[in-house]
Formats: structure tokens, C-alpha cells, sequence
């Protein structure tokens, strides 16, 4: 089967590797492009529609699962969506959790035996996607649950009070007044009944110190408080979007979260 493929993965002798035990395992496929991040791997993805990207875990800056949740962000409606393997050198607890989601995996060193089944697996997969969507919703899903594992991180405390910088100042926000988080460059935006504050915190660093029944992730750089949430709308591209309670503006809900709404 005669097939294109990207390769995200930070070391390069690996990634060479990577490279010829796929030329030995699936003479047919392409390797038109080999990254070494998970932000470039996104634009060049975009740019080239792969029809299969091998995603290392953890590259600097953009992780690899960063990177796929961002893809399928920004992935055309009528493009077929690229099979996706992840390169991972995660102890067996983690290997078990990706197993256990149907998501194909390769753990370093990567070992011919191993490449040679999942290469029948994206063949298949590849050989059954319909032309138009690919396995998309089937990635989707696969991503949430692999974002979202229990046990992943350790537990925190939760957040109650957030010291955000105004002019000379330092405002102690309450997390009842907090309507919304959105990332914005080296900043977050904490989106307030009256006005906003920033907040230098990274968004990932926050998602664990909320309570996620009442905090909802919309896109992979929103969350909003749940109970403020005003209406949700349909667009003819069939894109959600939601407003929220004594806020003017729209927030996009991306396709890696209108799960969330579902019945509508």
C-alpha cells in the first residue's frame, strides 16, 4: 500500500532509525518530512496531509500528544485524518493505558518485530477510513481518554484564591469569580464578571487545581466555568460555540471537546 508519512521525534539518530526500519517494514510508504517538534510537526502536517505521523511523547515544547490534540483542532472537515503512532519510552503502566485505547504505540528502541505489526495495524486502519473524514472521531475519542487518564499526575490541592499582578498591585482573585481561563502568549487571561486580570501560570499548570465538574475544557486553550455557560450554538460548519454569562464575547468549542455537548 503506497502511503505518505511525518515523523515528530527529537533525537535524530533515533529518528534515522525510526526511518530505515520503516523503509524494511513498508517499502511503499514515504517519509516526506522528519521533525524534531511538536509545533512544527503540526504546521508541516497541516501543509502535507500525511496519511501517517509518528509522534514521539516528549519533545520540547509541544509534547507529542499536545501536538495531535492541536491537529485534530485544526484539521480540515474534508481532509482524511492522519493514523496516528506514538513513540514513547513510558513504563508499562503507560504502555498499558495506550494499549488499552487502541492508540498504536512504539516504545524506544523500536524493534523491528514490533514496527512490522504496527505497520499491518495503520494499514488496515488506513484501508478501511472513509476519504472524506479518516478516522477522526475515533482519534478523538482516543485523545480524551488518553488526556484524561486517572493516576497520571499526582493530586494536588485545589485552587481557591489567585494572586494576579495589577500595575504595583497584587489582587487576590477568588475562584467564584473566575468566569473563564484563556491562554493568551506567555500569559493567561482570567476573565472576570467585570474586567479580566493575567496570570503567568501556564494553563496546564492550572487544569489540575480545578475541580473538572465545575471547570470545563472547551479548547486546548479555554476553560470555562461551567455553571456560567449562557447558551451553546451550532454554526453551519456544524462548529460549536458557546457565550457565557456577563461576558460579550464568543468561545470556540473545538471538535477535541463538544463531546461535552452532544445531545445537541
Amino acid at each position: 500500500m503506497n502511503a505518505t508519512a511525518l515523523i515528530a521525534e527529537d533525537e535524530p539518530l533515533l529518528a534515522q532509525a525510526l526511518q530505515a526500519e520503516l523503509a524494511q517494514a513498508w517499502p511503499a510508504l514515504a517519509v516526506v518530512k522528519v521533525v524534531g517538534d511538536g509545533e512544527t510537526a503540526v504546521a508541516q502536517a497541516l501543509a502535507l496531509r500525511p496519511d501517517v505521523m509518528f509522534l514521539d511523547i516528549r519533545m520540547p515544547g509541544q509534547s507529542g500528544l499536545d501536538a495531535a490534540a492541536e491537529l485534530a483542532e485544526e484539521w480540515p472537515d474534508d481532509q482524511a485524518f492522519p493514523a496516528l503512532v506514538f513513540v514513547t519510552a513510558y513504563d508499562a503502566y503507560a504502555v498499558q493505558a495506550f494499549e488499552a485505547q487502541a492508540v498504536d504505540y512504539l516504545l524506544k528502541p523500536v524493534q523491528p518485530e514490533r514496527l512490522r505489526l504496527t505497520v499491518q495495524r495503520v494499514q488496515a486502519l488506513l484501508a478501511q477510513r472513509r476519504p472524506a473524514t479518516g478516522p477522526l472521531d475515533a482519534t478523538l475519542e482516543q485523545l480524551r481518554s488518553l488526556m484524561t487518564l486517572p493516576g497520571a499526575q499526582a493530586p494536588v490541592a485545589r485552587l481557591q484564591v489567585i494572586p494576579a499582578s495589577v500595575g504595583q498591585t497584587i489582587r487576590m482573585v477568588q475562584l467564584t469569580e473566575v468566569l473563564a481561563f484563556e491562554a493568551a502568549d506567555k500569559y493567561v487571561r482570567v476573565l472576570l464578571a467585570q474586567g479580566e486580570v493575567l496570570i503567568r501560570t501556564p494553563l496546564k499548570e492550572l487544569m489540575p487545581q480545578l475541580d473538572p465538574a465545575l471547570f470545563w475544557q472547551i479548547h486546548r486553550g479555554t476553560v470555562v466555568r461551567a455553571d456560567a455557560i449562557e447558551s451553546v450554538t451550532r454554526n453551519e460548519a456544524g462548529r460549536l460555540g458557546l457565550r457565557l454569562r456577563a461576558r460579550p464575547e464568543a468561545f470556540g468549542v473545538s471538535r477535541l471537546y463538544a463531546d461535552r455537548f452532544r445531545a445537541m
